[in-house]
């Protein structure tokens, strides 16, 4: 889920070149000596790419650099890289020095030590002050994001809007077309929350009452999305009034000037975090550069893109207005349901698995 707002117009794209310029002002709180300065070392870390590349290398690969003499290169690779870690480390052939990863994967890479070094900064009062539910031994959560219920305005113009799952299974009282995600992660979830569990309860999932809740709106699901692209799309191109998706994605739809619209109530989040690869030769460096992007102030330059600090100092420096845009805003966790990656850690196989025969059926 580590997908960013799409700069949708001029204002979006130079609000990027803004942004960036004005990160140098926060180069300053990390301090530089001359050791690092005159390092030639370098660490390439594993990014998703794309417009989230682009804004790490604004806001924090070319800060670091400046502050530090370290090197840093972004390179894009798929969603859970897990089996790509091993081989590195297996072989001993690094690619990457850390990755942006999510808890589940950090769960299945950490066992016995095996593809990941413990970063080694819990008692470090930068990364101490980060929720504790957003950081391990061996990751250090740096984005938070969610699934909502996203629905057209103007499907529902006149008439009472969608807020909750079960309004998404509601088909009398909410005509429209509906869409889901085709995978288990959060579909899951939405199903259970729909069926009358308590966010309290969702864990570990009855897949069998899933499933059952599932078979029942099946039927009225015109279109099943497989990337944050694609839900936004279904969303503006009206071949869905109602669908579960990621934020940053309803938010790219609303600044585009959309008809779109969410709820927050019983959203699901998860947490991205940074992750160093086991053995490599620079993890010193590479926990420079998470002690530096975990800075509250720099943290805050990256909420107007729909990256959820995991600092609760970082609202500090964040406009009030923006920050109740954000997934890990106080008000916004006390209503959602944080996705449990033990639990995903041990039944995802299974649960991928009963999905794809669930949809052949």
């Amino acid at each position: 889920m580590s997908e960013l707002n799409q700069p949708q117009n001029t204002g979006r794209r130079t609000a990027i070149k803004i942004v960036a310029a004005s990160a140098a002002a926060l180069v300053s709180p990390f301090i530089l000596t001359p050791s690092r300065a005159a390092s030639k070392q370098q660490i390439i870390i594993r990014d998703p790419g794309g417009i989230v590349g682009q804004i790490y290398e604004n806001l924090l690969y070319k800060p670091f650099i400046q502050a530090t003499g370290i090197k840093v290169i972004g390179v894009a690779a798929g969603p859970e890289p897990t089996a790509q870690i091993r081989s590195m480390v297996k072989t001993k052939n690094y690619q990457w020095d850390m990755a942006l990863l999510s808890q589940t994967a950090i769960l299945l890479l950490s066992v016995d030590d095996m593809y990941l070094e413990r970063h080694k900064l819990e008692h470090d009062s930068v990364i101490s002050a980060i929720s504790p539910q957003f950081r391990s031994l061996y990751g250090v959560g740096t984005n938070v994001c969610s699934t909502v219920l996203a629905y057209r305005t103007d499907a529902f113009k006149g008439r009472q809007a969608p807020q909750t799952w079960k309004d998404l299974w509601e088909i009398d009282h909410f005509p429209g077309r509906r869409g889901l995600r085709k995978h288990p992660f959060d579909t899951i979830e939405v199903a259970l929350i729909a069926d009358g569990i308590s966010l309290n309860n969702v864990y570990p999932c009855d897949l069998d009452r899933a499933f059952n809740k599932l078979n029942k709106i099946k039927p009225h699901v015109g279109a099943w999305w497989t990337s944050g692209a694609h839900s936004e799309q279904l969303l503006k191109s009206k071949e869905v009034d109602l669908v579960p998706v990621w934020i940053p994605r309803v938010q790219s739809a609303i600044d585009a000037g959309m008809p779109v619209a969410f709820s927050w109530s019983q959203h699901i989040y998860v947490c991205d975090s940074w992750a160093i690869l086991k053995g490599t030769p620079n993890a010193a460096e590479c926990r420079q550069f998470i002690q530096f992007a975990s800075d509250p102030k720099r943290q805050a330059l990256l909420a107007p893109y729909a990256i959820g600090p995991t600092q609760p100092k970082a609202f500090e420096y964040i406009d009030e207005k923006l920050a109740k845009r954000l997934p890990s805003h106080p008000d916004n966790l006390k209503i959602g349901l944080y996705s449990d990656p033990l639990y995903w850690m041990s039944h995802q196989s299974a649960a991928i698995e009963r999905f794809n025969q669930w949809m052949l059926s």
